[in-house]
């Protein structure tokens, strides 16, 4: 009989609440903010972060994965008897995370030989950020309970991933253009002209769909572009930093546009507010 563990990282923003209910494994990536080292996700909630990001004299760092971390997840599910590992992993275009699972998965059917027929680790690049994949690593789990064997599982996942689309406004470009991580946030010009980039990721890179003038503007065009591509009758996130207010005018408007509700609002993490600064509003739904 199968059993599967599913793992991802603190990238994919899943609420603490999910991760437990359905016992995924988040591996933190560090943050490093003046001298003082963090776990993302594990020793501040996020709106505690966007308070210390906003507060912090220099923009925090975060590190990649190691493939340390990585062959730690993969001895310790293998010594718990999994038959399956399945890890969706943060954007392989702007961190080598991805890269180093592939090589801590080389690294461990070399020492364990005898594990290749009796536990198989499944890697997905998700080419994206934040509950974009998240999200369907909580659905996955869902799905092994129901009885469903790791090879739907994993096709589901490429399935999803395949047709995931996140659209978001930095509605402050400081922490966009410094990271260097959103590239199309760096060369965007407007900003003396009040303009706002609505963003997606397209195959890992960034990608600017539309600028438009004023904060207003943004939520109109966030609600017109989902409702013209969302797939009927699938989920949509909100996704939302500190901006309560176009948090709320966005929620409202989607919910006015679309005739339901989201199937979950939730906050950036810390590796995520870093990039993309803690002041944007977005939403996750498949095309």
């Amino acid at each position: 009989m199968a059993r599967i563990k599913f793992s991802t990282d603190s990238a994919a923003d899943l609420p603490a609440q999910l991760r437990e209910e359905r016992s995924i494994q988040v591996l933190p990536f560090p943050i490093a903010m003046g001298d003082e080292e963090y776990e993302d996700g594990v020793d501040f909630t996020p709106d505690e972060f966007f308070d210390m990001l906003l507060s912090a004299p220099k923009i925090p760092t975060h590190a990649q994965l190691n493939a340390y971390v990585f062959t730690e997840c993969f001895e310790a599910a293998w010594s718990e008897g999994y038959t399956d590992l399945i890890h969706v992993s943060i954007n392989s275009k702007g961190s080598a995370t991805f890269a180093n699972a592939l090589q801590a998965r080389d690294d461990f059917y070399k020492h364990h030989p005898e594990a290749k027929d009796a536990f198989h680790i499944h890697l997905l690049d998700s080419k994206t950020y934040t509950m974009a994949y998240g999200w369907a690593v909580a659905q996955a789990v869902t799905m092994a309970r129901e009885g469903k064997q790791a090879e739907e599982i994993v096709a589901y996942l490429q399935d999803w991933l395949d047709h995931v689309r996140v659209i978001f406004a930095p509605l402050d470009l400081r922490f966009a253009k410094k990271s260097g991580r959103i590239s199309a946030a760096a060369a965007f010009m407007g900003e003396a002209l009040g303009l706002k980039p609505v963003m997606t990721f397209t195959d890992g890179e960034s990608k600017i769909l539309a600028k438009v003038r004023g904060e207003k503007n943004v939520i109109s065009t966030l609600v017109d572009l989902c409702r013209s591509e969302r797939q009927p009758g699938t989920p949509y996130l909100l996704v939302r930093g500190n901006n309560q207010e176009q948090s709320a005018r966005l929620r409202e408007a989607l919910q006015a546009a679309l005739g339901e509700q989201a199937a979950l609002e939730y906050p950036i993490g810390g590796v995520v507010a870093i990039n993309a600064g803690p002041n944007l509003v977005g939403v996750v739904y498949r095309t």
